[in-house]
């Protein structure tokens, strides 16, 4: 079991100045950095945030905003995809919700790009709320602190409970949320876990002598030469022009694997990230008018 007040505490005096957790941050604008820290650093991922709020507070500004500005502004975050989905996110706000970021985890379920986790997070992080928020820091920290094993492994219908039960029954859950996070992102860490560092008494993990994990090794993802790759590349091209190029300037951005160059282009026409125009030319979606 953690003890609350043990984690609370640390993570008063460790937390990390993260421009989304400060005071006066909106509902609106914390769902953004979630939608922009999935699998992305934090590092990258700040810049990015403070631009975007600065330049779209609220869900109307970026409802009103073009997909291909969006596209522009999401810059090198990766799986463009999500901006995509931000963006129809922010138009549902605006039109079905008078602008203001629902604070229910079921209502949060229904908008595009919302999932398990990112619903929770912002009912907690942005409306205080009890609710368990689970991602793979936390899964980490409650499988070696409370169950004695060295990763998490699948996720499972178990994570919600498990968290559940540790939050405390009073206005600190939300609090205790986000330490929990904070340590498995900065001490408890899947390769090299800060032992020394950490505040808590009892890990069962550590009372078993830190058991190494049995199952076989978790792959790196590869990038390199990948179709996010080449993806990221034909975008490159289109974010840097503001009308519609030609195939021939598209295609001098891949020439290890033409198949592949083709089947990357095809992808983003069929996610809607990229138009063709009548006369054959490219343009992020919005601009192939």
């Amino acid at each position: 079991m953690i003890e609350p007040n043990e984690l609370i505490g640390w993570y008063g005096r460790a937390q990390r100045d993260l421009p989304w957790r400060r005071p006066g941050v909106s509902a609106w604008q914390i769902l953004v950095s979630e939608f922009m820290l999935q699998q992305t650093p934090v590092a990258r991922v700040e810049p990015i945030w403070l631009d975007w709020v600065a330049r779209w507070p609220t869900p109307s500004a970026t409802s009103a905003a073009g997909a291909a500005d969006v596209l522009r502004a999401w810059g090198k975050l990766g799986y463009p995809r999500r901006a995509k989905r931000l963006h129809e996110c922010a138009t549902v706000i605006a039109t079905e919700h008078d602008d203001v970021v629902p604070a229910d985890v079921e209502t949060l379920l229904t908008l595009p790009g919302v999932g398990t986790y990112t619903a929770r997070a912002v009912a907690c992080f942005a409306y205080r709320q009890r609710v368990p928020v689970v991602d793979t820091n936390v899964r980490r920290v409650v499988a070696r602190v409370v169950h004695g094993l060295p990763d998490a492994g699948s996720p499972s219908a178990r994570d919600l409970a498990d968290v559940e039960a540790l939050l405390p029954d009073d206005d600190t859950a939300p609090q205790f949320s986000v330490a929990v996070m904070e340590f498995g992102a900065t001490v408890c860490t899947a390769r090299a876990p800060r032992c020394g560092l950490c505040p808590l008494q009892h890990c069962a993990w550590r009372a078993k002598g830190f058991p190494a994990g049995t199952g076989p090794a978790k792959r790196v993802q590869r990038y390199a030469g990948t179709d996010r790759q080449v993806r990221g590349r034909l975008l490159d091209v289109l974010r840097s022009n503001a009308s519609p190029v030609t195939r021939a300037e598209l295609d001098v951005a891949w020439t290890t694997d033409t198949a592949q160059r083709d089947r990357a282009l095809h992808s983003l026409l069929v996610d809607g990230l990229v138009e063709q125009t009548a006369d054959g030319r490219f343009a992020l979606a919005g601009e192939g008018d």
